[in-house]
């Protein structure tokens, strides 16, 4: 267990952690214990208005923590399904006083649909969102047209989205389907001043050799609301053939303590 020595430095699969631990009197309180119902009132629940980001499956905190350190003018939400991860990344936020953040237990489905007011968020992430590998649970994939369809309504005008996963099959339908809400473009090379990886996933999947896939892109303007949701009603879901190579690294993944 990494004892929170004010001034250290945390380390992951041997990778620097972003951000230093601060004294305790200094540390921040950053679970959001229960989403209240409705629209998340983001001025209310930071105390600031300030632009929002979104990391959808933020797992053990790594790649919020990479932003909310990094952009401390930008207000930072995180969530993932699974408490015990969340519960790290709340430890890691909370250890270096980022007031800016604040972490969730919830579906990023859930969320976009429930809790997410129009045009209230300036960028969403999602890095490496679980493609499922048994058929009965094909419908739980993340990347769907409606998924994209809730994303874009929350985002401003022109606001971000940012995808990234090392599932070939996963990578190809989000290039086929993205670009119906978001001006799309792949990137070949890491996000910048982040040369290990983004996240704890990246970092066990760059060590195998796998090919990470990355891009981003801008909400499109001018895409009516209703003609979204029509639009999304019809496009395919992912019902692509999950890669068994990869489930051996999920299953290591889940093994793992989550550090």
């Amino acid at each position: 267990m990494f004892e929170p020595v004010p001034g250290s430095v945390e380390r992951e699969l041997g990778v620097p952690i972003p951000g230093r631990i601060v004294p305790p009197d200094q540390w921040a309180r950053t679970s959001l214990k229960r989403v209240p119902p409705g629209p998340i009132d983001f001025p209310a629940l930071f105390g600031r208005s300030a632009p929002v980001v979104i990391d959808i499956g933020c797992g053990n905190g790594r790649s919020l923590l990479h932003s909310a350190v990094a952009r401390p003018e930008f207000d930072h939400l995180g969530l993932d399904i699974l408490p015990v991860v969340i519960r790290y990344a709340t430890r890691r936020a909370n250890q270096r006083g980022l007031s800016n953040a604040r972490l969730a237990v919830i579906g990023g489905l859930e969320l976009l649909r429930d809790h997410i007011a129009p045009g209230s968020v300036t960028e969403i992430h999602c890095y490496h969102p679980q493609p499922y590998y048994r058929m009965a649970d094909v419908g739980k994939r993340l990347i769907t047209p409606e998924f994209l369809r809730l994303a874009h309504r929350a985002l401003v005008p022109g606001g971000l989205l940012r995808l990234q996963t090392d599932h070939p099959a996963y990578w190809k339908y989000i290039q086929q389907i993205v670009p119906v809400f978001f001006e799309w473009t792949d990137r070949r090379e890491p996000w910048p001043n982040v040369r290990h990886g983004m996240t704890r996933r990246e970092l066990m999947a760059r060590r195998q050799g796998l090919s990470i896939f990355r891009g981003e892109g801008q909400a499109r303007i001018g895409l009516d609301p209703d003609e979204a949701e029509r639009i999304a009603a019809e496009l395919p879901l992912p019902k692509f053939n999950a890669d068994r190579r990869l489930q051996q690294l999920d299953d290591q993944e889940r093994r793992a303590k989550p550090s």
